[in-house]
Order: C-alpha cells, then structure tokens, then sequence
C-alpha cells in the first residue's frame, strides 16, 4: 500500500510561484507513473502533469509553460513548480500514483491510479 501526503499549498497573488511537494511512503525509484491533477471549486478533477519511470513528463496546454513537475529519488519526494499563477490556478491540488497504468501522461485517466493523496489547497488572487 502507498501513501501520498501532499503538502506546500497556501494563497498567493498572480504571477507569483509555489512549490507543492508530495511524500511517497514507498521508494520512487520504481516504475511508477506520477501526477498531478487539480479540483476547482466549480469543475470536474483535471490532470495537470504527470512523470514515468524514465523520467519523462507531460503538461496539460493550460499549465505547459508554466509548471514544472519533478521527483527526488533520494527523498521519495515528488514536487509540482508553480510559476506565472494565474486565478484559474485555483484548486484542491492532489498527487496521484500507481505502477500499472495505459499510459503515462496528464491525460491518463483517473481510475488508472490507484493512490492518491489527501490533497492541497492553492488559492491565487
């Protein structure tokens, strides 16, 4: 079983940054495939980014540019780099994980994952 506790979330005015990181209770040098997806308060759970097992990553048009997904082996740590926030960043953030997946991208379905975290929140105004 992993556990995914999402942390770093808090308010922050336009075109500033945040980094939201992500604990992984089980090594992240596995095969995992990673992401971010984001709830706001009037949509449906979008993926945001999402990172393989080798290290290649993917972007939704809406943060491509702008965010920077990324993972720490030696920490078990995975982190979202947030820059130019926009309002419509705003968002319940959550990290997701599992090992069997169709495919490892920010389009990856929700019900692939079977680990998620408890999420946090981003607010930019």
């Amino acid at each position: 079983h992993v556990q995914l506790v999402e942390s770093g979330g808090g308010s922050v005015t336009a075109g500033g940054s945040l980094r939201i990181s992500c604990a992984v209770s089980t090594s992240t040098d596995e095969a995992f495939c990673f992401a971010w997806f984001r709830q706001g308060p009037r949509s449906k759970r979008e993926g945001v980014a999402a990172i393989d097992g080798e290290g290649s990553t993917t972007y939704s048009n809406s943060v491509k540019g702008r965010f920077i997904i990324s993972q720490d082996d030696a920490e078990n740590m995975l982190y979202l780099r947030m820059n130019s926030l926009k309002p419509e960043d705003t968002a319940m953030y959550y990290c997701a994980a599992d090992l069997f997946v169709q495919f490892c991208g920010y389009d990856t379905p929700r019900a692939d994952f079977g680990y998620w975290g408890q999420g946090t929140q981003v607010t930019v105004s």
